[in-house]
């Protein structure tokens, strides 16, 4: 599994048991399942009496990383090798990761069900606008002095407009282009058949 480096800090931290101890790591857990979910967003989530004793820059940076580990997981149907291998990679210890496996299994089913709701075709993209961006400092104010991109894709979905806004680094841009010039391709190619 492919994760960028602020997914793999937020899992690092969660797998440090002096950050998050054993029933903290638990709750976090279910948590982050319960919020993908849940039908209405609940600005209260991380609010749980178990997570008050992780500092709450910690804790958000954690929770998402845990939910975009769990989305990549239930979107590439990952067995559990190879969970087990990238959470290694992690420093989980074998406790976190079955732990981990565990609350998986338990809502796999119900997080398949609900990206299959989402739908498989996929806007109709009108036109695009973007913008360059630069990180001069980061919440610990230490200089970043990087640039990114803010994207905005204006589509249209069954009649319906809708904005798509996005950021991304320079290298997740080029990565975007590429794999874009690919598709384009793949359909000049399956149209010729």
């Amino acid at each position: 599994m492919e994760l960028c480096e602020s997914v793999q800090r937020g899992l690092q931290q969660l797998a440090d048991p002096s950050v998050f101890i054993t029933s903290c790591y638990r709750e976090l857990l279910e948590v982050s399942y319960r919020s993908l979910l849940s039908s209405q967003a609940d600005p209260g989530v991380l609010d749980q009496a178990e997570l008050k004793q992780v500092e709450q820059i910690v804790l958000k940076q954690s929770h998402t990383a845990a939910i975009t580990f769990i989305l990549e997981a239930v979107k590439l149907n990952a067995d559990k090798s190879t969970i087990s291998s990238c959470l290694e990679e992690l420093t989980f210890s074998a406790e976190r990761i079955d732990i981990f496996y565990e609350a998986h299994q338990k809502h796999k089913k119900e997080l398949e069900r609900l990206l299959a709701s989402i739908g498989r075709c996929p806007p109709h993209i009108n036109d695009v606008s973007w913008r360059l961006q630069y990180h001069v400092k980061n919440n610990q104010v230490d200089k970043v002095n990087e640039p990114f991109y803010c994207i905005a894709l204006n589509t249209e979905n069954e009649g319906s407009p809708e904005d798509i806004n996005f950021t991304c680094t320079v290298e997740q841009l080029q990565d975007l282009v590429g794999k874009l010039k690919d598709a384009a391709k793949c359909v000049e190619k399956a149209s010729q058949m």
